[in-house]
């Protein structure tokens, strides 16, 4: 950008107006077909696309990598290291979405055929599709996929030029996918990872990791667990642990399961560390919602009724106190947008024309207009009357 000087800054307007005249009035009576912002807009975000699995790999004994390239070959969209996609899956006759960090880097996906991974842990018993992904997808298997998501990335404008990034379990995968697009040359910073797990023998992706250290990528291993041969760092990501590894202006990247969010809040506090350098993933949808404040536990038992008005078609439904709409919704089979399930990204965001609800307060990314006009995002939202809501017709 060019400044002027003050006059003729501020007369930069009238300016731009009188060449827009002066273009209209010079313009081809041709129409234009070329549309080159459109053009760009189409190939960054081209919605879902079909994703073909082209491989299946152990990424250790509890969790598995699975490899997507377009159907039909060719580049995916671009994405940041860091981001997500969200995956459709029908099971039993019914379509439910899923978001999964994508554990490959950003230049793997321009590649002719470009690929993308996703690296996923077997559930405790609490997690249908990430069981599904782990024994039932099959090589061959299509599946439609939104590559791109979430705010989980580097910006250099914003964020240090060290990343200190504290993973645990399956949270891992967007710092692999970090660690590929620095080692690659694509991505200028320096990131150290302390990854929390509770076996040595269990800690996924250690081998793609171990192979991508030098001076600009480190990776320290911390075991919970009891193994008395085990030489490395102990015990949890604790503040003393992150302090020692720390240099410098340092952001600080999180991602894992929701008892180390709750443990890691406390444990950067003690760092005195500026929110703006404090970036967690997010939460996903609450293993127990009756454990946050102010849900109202004396409900928690009940099943409540739920009118879904979807245009002139309306369906009633049952809903658990405890589970949220997006659940409800799914369990009934009507299909409504998801993506980061997780409150933040507005896809499955619906009016509620009248009933009481609770929002997750770790899950309540709505705007302000939002709160007000009575809008709620259906994943992070839970019945505590009987309900009715609008959503979007698919």
């Amino acid at each position: 950008m060019k400044v002027k000087g003050f006059l003729k800054d501020v007369g930069g307007a009238s300016r731009v107006t009188k060449a827009r005249l002066h273009a209209f009035e010079t313009a081809s009576e041709k129409p234009e077909t070329v549309d080159p912002i459109g053009n760009v807009a189409r190939e960054w975000h081209p919605g879902k696309l079909d994703l073909v699995v082209k491989e299946i790999r152990t990424a250790s004994p509890t969790a598995k990598t699975v490899r997507f390239e377009k159907a039909g070959g060719g580049k995916l969209p671009p994405f940041y290291a860091g981001q997500f996609v969200a995956l459709d899956f029908e099971i039993d006759g019914k379509i439910v979405s899923r978001p999964y960090s994508i554990s490959s880097a950003p230049f793997e996906a321009r590649k002719d055929p470009g690929y993308i991974e996703i690296t996923v842990r077997r559930s405790k018993g609490d997690g249908f599709i990430a069981d599904f992904v782990n024994d039932g997808l099959t090589v061959g298997t299509v599946l439609k996929g939104n590559i791109g998501l979430g705010q989980f990335y580097y910006e250099p404008l914003r964020d240090a030029h060290h990343i200190m990034a504290l993973a645990g379990g399956v949270g891992i995968t967007p710092f692999a996918s970090m660690a590929k697009e620095i080692a690659n040359g694509t991505m200028d910073a320096e990131l150290t990872i302390l990854y929390g797990s509770v076996a040595s023998n269990d800690i996924i992706l250690k081998g793609e990791l171990a192979a991508l250290e030098s001076d600009r990528v480190h990776v320290v291993n911390v075991l919970s667990g009891d193994e008395p041969d085990w030489t490395g760092e102990r015990g949890f990501l604790s503040a003393e642990l992150i302090k020692k590894y720390t240099k410098g202006d340092t952001s600080y990247f999180i991602c894992g399961p929701q008892a180390m969010y709750k443990f890691l809040r406390e444990e950067i506090k003690k760092l005195d560390v500026p929110a703006r350098r404090v970036r967690f993933e997010v939460f996903g949808q609450a293993k127990d919602i009756t454990a946050f404040a102010g849900y109202p536990v004396e409900k928690k038992d009940e099943t409540y009724t739920i009118t879904v008005m979807r245009g002139i078609h309306k369906d009633e439904i049952p809903a658990k106190a405890t589970e949220s709409l997006v659940v409800a919704l799914e369990r009934a089979g009507i299909r409504i947008e998801t993506a980061c399930r997780s409150g933040e990204c507005g896809f499955c965001r619906t009016k509620v024309l009248s009933g009481e609800y609770y929002v997750c307060p770790e899950n309540d990314g709505r705007r302000a207009a939002d709160r007000d006009f009575n809008y709620v995002h259906a994943c992070a939202a839970y019945p505590l009357s009987d309900m009715t809501i609008r959503i979007p017709i698919e």
